[in-house]
This record gives structure tokens, sequence and C-alpha cells, in this order.
């Protein structure tokens, strides 16, 4: 399989990948969903080259999961905002994040707390079955294939 291909992949991690699988497009991603919505506050942020920086904009933008804004007219100034399709990855980033305050973070614990709006405690995200509502791991789940699964051929 070769990274250009990905996308073609009978595989939605695979094809998920060709849209977000960097480093720098996560990041860029984790500074939508904190806020950041321009060009230069990416790049102070992230202290990554302009370049570099305008790639993933642009990818993310031809994927559907932001979108350009105009905020100013003369000279046109334009800001990136999460569509539907980019903030559906939020739960992405709040397990990736997870994660690293589980087995990353350093003794002084987890750089950012996650506060629910609705009850004001701090949460973790918990993955739950969406027919019964129980919470699953890993061991609770057998994967099958599904309609979109290659077909051997014949």
């Amino acid at each position: 399989m070769r990274w250009e291909d990905l996308d073609s992949e009978a595989c939605s991690v695979a094809r998920t990948l060709s849209v977000v699988g960097d480093r720098w497009t996560l990041l860029v991603l984790r500074e939508c969903f904190l806020g950041r919505r321009r060009f230069e506050e990416f790049e102070a942020s992230l202290g990554i080259a302009r370049h570099v920086l305008a790639d993933r904009l642009k990818k993310l933008t031809e994927a559907g999961v932001l979108s350009r804004i105009a905020y100013q007219e003369r000279p046109r100034r334009e800001e990136y905002r999460l569509t539907d399709k980019g903030r559906a990855l939020n739960p992405v980033l709040m397990t990736l994040a997870q994660w690293g305050d589980t087995y990353m973070a350093g003794p002084e614990g987890p750089p950012l707390l996650r506060v629910h709006n609705a009850c004001g405690h701090v949460m973790q995200g918990v993955l739950v079955c969406s027919e019964c509502g129980e919470a699953v791991g890993a061991r609770d789940i057998t994967p099958k294939p599904g309609p979109g699964a290659a077909r051997p051929s014949s």
C-alpha cells in the first residue's frame, strides 16, 4: 500500500489518514478546536513553516474539513473554520489527547482539562454503544466486514 493511494483503500482508517494522517495536520486541527482561525495564529502557535501550513490548510479545505470565510474585503483576508465534517473529528482529537494525558503527560499532569459546558465538570471521553449505551473497550468489539468491504476476486 502506497501513501498516495490511501484514499482509494477499502478501509475507513486508511481513507481518513489520507486526509489527517500527518502530525502537522492533526496539530492544525487541534488549533482549530482551540479557537484559532487565521493563518498568522496557526503559524505563531505552531512554529510551522509557512509553505507547510499553507499546504495543510489547502488540503483540509479541499477535503471539506475546513472552509475559508472572508473576514475583511480590502485587502481580502480569510480565516479557516471547521465545517460539520471537521467538527466531527472532535472525538478523534479528544481521544488522542486523553491517551496523551494518560501515557505521555509529565508528573505535573495534563496540560489541558476538558470541562463539560452543561455540568461544569472536568470530563473524560467515553466510547459507548450507540444501541444500548454501554461503555465499550477494544475487547468488547468484534469487527465484521461491512457493505463497503473489498470483495475477493473470483
